[in-house]
């Protein structure tokens, strides 16, 4: 990346900042119908700046305590988590990416993919998301995280969870008694918040 591209990506890190925080002063909170606040993790790992990003991923937790994100940021900051040697938290960002949309880690390290049905968002995603999902495995400066993310997604645990994960939505989809979709639709939420790998 040349001086002259990682200015833009600064000023552009600088331009979002500046419209959010002019957001909060007009509104009195942030309406962000924009999606600004999604952009800057996307910058940060293009600069290689694993610290600022972290820095931000921080504000954003505190600011928008509430928002669960889309797949691709998720995936972004898992990055930054795992680039800034916090594993156990990166782990449990890529989980978050994974229930987002369960089709984004395969795509990521060059797994087919195979739609199932399910009850969930990500079928319709699946066609959409995953085509715009530019991460690859094989972008050298990831290269140790792809490393790190096919020994993880294939460990026991995150395994384990993902069928369940699955098998679960897969219930969502046919069951039709009341009492049992709470069930299902409460273990899977408990799957969900389920960080600790």
């Amino acid at each position: 990346m040349t001086p002259k591209q990682s200015q833009r990506l600064i000023k552009k890190i600088a331009d979002i900042k500046r419209a959010l925080a002019a957001e909060k002063r007009k509104f009195g909170g942030y309406d962000d119908s924009r999606g600004l606040r999604y952009l800057p993790t996307r910058y940060y790992l293009q600069l290689a700046d694993y610290k600022g990003g972290l820095a931000y991923t921080r504000w954003f937790a505190k600011t928008f305590p509430d928002d669960i994100g889309f797949p691709d940021f998720l995936f972004e900051w898992a990055v930054l988590l795992f680039k800034s040697g916090k594993f156990d938290q990166a782990k449990a960002k890529i989980w978050q990416t994974f229930c987002a949309n369960t089709y984004v880690l395969d795509k990521f390290v060059g797994h087919p993919i195979h739609p199932i049905q399910k009850y969930e968002w990500s079928n319709l995603a699946q066609a959409g998301f995953t085509a715009y999902f530019t991460y690859s495995h094989q972008q050298t400066e990831w290269l140790d995280f792809s490393q790190w993310l096919e020994e993880f997604i294939a460990s026991e645990l995150f395994a384990t969870r993902k069928a369940r994960y699955l098998t679960i939505h897969q219930q969502l989809l046919v069951e039709d008694d009341q009492e049992i979709r709470d069930y299902l639709r409460k273990e899977a939420d408990q799957l969900e918040n389920a960080i600790k790998f």
